[in-house]
């Protein structure tokens, strides 16, 4: 049995982040009703490189079930609100007041439903001067500070993947969670927030305390670790090895076994961390000064040898071909509208296959849900043509 086996999901989702959280809580066995705008979540629109499907909407919305409603429609609210009386989790990333509007917003739900669990999500917050702003994550990226510490000396970078979206997302599906094991204990349901701002301010924290207590903030040092050395790439004879010291001991050890100068441990130079930081020119020296004389595989072979982390640069076709995914078996297939699908297994597992469906075509499953309401078989199909 999977943990979530009875429990029901009703979202109003678009974009990432709630869609990434209602997706775990699928494949540990939820039923997930994804309700969709006329035309589809307009993420199914962002690209078409998965055999004519959007990579975004692919990867985050397999084992749900789609139903389209135009919420401007009373008869489509009416349709909404008997399916949350039926829910254990409402989930919606709805603009900040739109739900209210419609007449779902979390504390009207919670009087009306008790043990409910809902979840809204936004881009700053349902208060505050940003409460109306749009919250696109490259955006959001830049109000929490992000790109101020990524990238090079030269230039602020963003990270290359929805982190923002994602770090919300991931606090939704553990907020949701919690919720769910208390109301076992009290049969209360919860009414959460989560916004992408605060999420990763969150995510923030070392910078942040880095610079509250330091005066300054950590800077930006491209692949390097900005409090840490020796920390990221350095350059070999024909191609660079990324590798990282944490403590003194591998500190030593990387001297004596890897560089062949037991000697430099106790250089004044770089006795401590915070030295080695404060002189990392001069350390990069030390150490390529070395490696340029051996191939990535020689100096490869010393650092496993000494015990000293270490890592290849590798695209995402290296990912996509990592010998450790194929190692563990982490591969799946899916089923889509564009045929099956390559999908990895979800982080989590339980000792058994999670729950990982179909990805669905927009409005796929109208008709049956509108029928499990209770609509004659004719008057669904109707609505499901009037309402989407």
């Amino acid at each position: 049995m999977l943990p979530l086996e009875g429990i029901t999901v009703v979202s109003v989702e678009q974009a990432v982040a709630a869609p990434l959280a209602t997706r775990q809580l699928a494949e540990l066995g939820a039923r997930v009703i994804k309700v969709e705008r006329p035309g589809g979540d307009f993420a199914r629109r962002y690209d078409r490189t998965v055999k004519g499907l959007s990579s975004h909407f692919v990867w985050l919305n397999r084992s749900k079930e789609s139903v389209v409603l135009d919420l401007k429609k009373e008869a489509a609210r009416e349709v909404l609100r008997r399916l949350i009386s039926r829910a254990d989790v409402f989930v919606q990333n709805l603009a900040p007041g739109a739900a209210e509007r419609l007449g779902f917003g979390a504390r009207r739900l919670g009087e009306e439903h008790p043990r409910l669990v809902a979840c809204s999500i936004s881009g700053y917050g349902y208060s505050g001067p940003y409460r109306d702003r749009k919250a696109y994550d490259l955006l959001v990226q830049c109000e929490a500070g992000l790109l101020s510490i990524t990238g090079t000396e030269e230039t602020p970078s963003k990270v290359g993947i929805s982190v923002a979206d994602i770090a919300a997302g991931m606090y939704a599906y553990s907020g949701i969670l919690a919720a769910l094991f208390r109301r076992e204990r009290t049969g209360e349901g919860a009414a959460l927030e989560v916004s992408l701002f605060e999420a990763l301010s969150e995510w923030m924290g070392y910078p942040l305390y880095y610079t509250l207590y330091g005066g300054r903030q950590p800077p930006r040092t491209g692949a390097e670790h900005a409090a840490i050395a020796p920390y990221g790439p350095y350059r070999c004879s024909g191609g660079t090895v990324f590798l990282g010291i944490q403590n003194e001991r591998e500190w030593e050890r990387f001297c004596g076994e890897v560089l062949g100068r037991p000697g430099l441990a106790g250089d004044p130079r770089f006795a401590d961390n915070p030295s080695r930081v404060a002189n990392r020119g001069e350390l990069r020296e030390e150490i390529e000064a070395v490696f340029g004389r051996l191939s990535p595989e020689e100096v490869e072979g010393r650092l496993e040898a000494a015990g000293i982390a270490s890592a290849r640069l590798r695209d995402v076709e290296g990912l996509i071909g990592h010998p450790q995914l194929e190692a563990r078996g982490r591969w799946r297939e899916v089923c889509s509208p564009a045929g099956p699908l390559r999908a990895l297994l979800p982080p989590v597992l339980f000792g058994e296959e999670p729950a990982m469906g179909p990805v669905p075509e927009a409005g796929e499953h109208t008709v049956r849900v509108l029928r499990e309401l209770g609509f004659a078989p004719r008057e669904a199909e109707r609505l499901a043509r009037d309402l989407g």
